[in-house]
């Protein structure tokens, strides 16, 4: 009996950590960020150098000068959200301001709460709205895609921001919408943030996701799912001033939101019921914004209000217990 050991579970081990969840995630994005520099040119990969570097350097000193523990930048976290910070920027975002968006990601919504699994919100979201609230004109300033090597883009507003205009002046949806084709919007977006560009790309690699078993497909299908019937019934009710489902989901940052941030472990239910729940409650809020608020999007804010409410939905949807049937 000497020889018997008694060690502190966990018992079992898995051969996945939080490095490598993290660099699948960061593989499922590099089609995004291929298509986001093709289409929007080498100015897209300053604003994606600085977010990164940004983050991975703030991290690195608040954990080394502040917390005094040691780095957590090798889990590629602050990676990630450096690259979903980019890509929730148009590309035309000055290196200050990514780096603002950086400082309140990074300082404020992740290692203030004492760094990854212990934050509230999406950092990268909350570092988005925070841009998009104290600095209006730098994030409300899009262009359409012209390029790595093209002329110079032309802009102008969003599909989004465009039907809100539109019917602000009296036109209804199916003239605004007529000058928009949906190959486009899969293939490449009319405009937007860095992430909009290519919806093709962004579900790819949540696919890829799926397929390493990183993420489950409830939360990001229960959000399409909600924003489809949700767009089906007002369009359906009036179709002169609400837009169609495709359209929804197709437009804004939907897509690059359900797969990349809804999906985040820290913020996100741990219970399958929960996730469905905190996805219906994503997609209709996203939708209630679109049609009704000031804004013309509304995933972010969205995303972050039902990131408040996860604590809730553990408590009410349980996961099971390990070996419990």
């Amino acid at each position: 009996m000497s020889k018997l050991l008694v060690s502190p579970s966990p018992h079992i081990h898995s051969k996945d950590s939080t490095r490598s969840l993290m660099l699948d995630v960061v593989i499922a994005l590099i089609p995004a960020v291929i298509c986001s520099v093709l289409f929007y040119g080498w100015q897209e990969l300053l604003v994606l150098g600085v977010s990164v570097a940004s983050c991975v350097l703030l991290e690195w000193a608040i954990t080394k000068y502040l917390l005094k523990t040691p780095s957590t930048v090798g889990d590629l976290s602050a990676v990630i959200t450096g690259i979903l910070l980019a890509l929730n920027l148009p590309y035309t975002t000055p290196w200050w301001v990514v780096f603002a968006g950086a400082v309140v990601a990074i300082g404020v919504a992740k290692m203030t709460f004492g760094g990854i699994g212990q934050n509230i919100w999406n950092p990268a979201l909350v570092g988005r709205v925070f841009l998009l609230v104290s600095f209006p004109t730098y994030m409300t300033s899009w262009s359409a895609p012209k390029g790595l090597f093209g002329a110079d883009a032309v802009s102008g507003a969003t599909p989004l921001g465009a039907i809100q205009e539109g019917l602000m002046r009296g036109s209804t949806v199916q003239e605004l919408t007529s000058a928009y084709d949906y190959r486009d919007m899969l293939f490449a977006n009319l405009g937007g943030s860095a992430g909009e560009v290519c919806a093709l790309a962004l579900l790819a690699g949540f696919v890829y996701l799926c397929c390493r078993k990183v993420v489950k497909p409830w939360i990001t299908l229960s959000i399409f799912g909600t924003v489809a019937l949700t767009s089906l019934v007002f369009w359906g009710i009036d179709p002169a001033r609400f837009t169609d489902p495709l359209f929804n989901l197709l437009t804004g940052g939907l897509v690059l939101g359900a797969c990349f941030m809804a999906t985040d472990y820290v913020t996100s239910p741990m219970s399958v019921k929960g996730g469905i729940v905190f996805g219906i409650g994503i997609g209709f809020l996203t939708m209630m914004i679109r049609y009704f608020g000031s804004y013309p999007e509304g995933v972010s804010f969205a995303i972050l209000i039902m990131n408040s409410v996860v604590p809730l939905l553990n408590m009410w949807f349980k996961q099971k217990k390990f070996g419990r049937k």
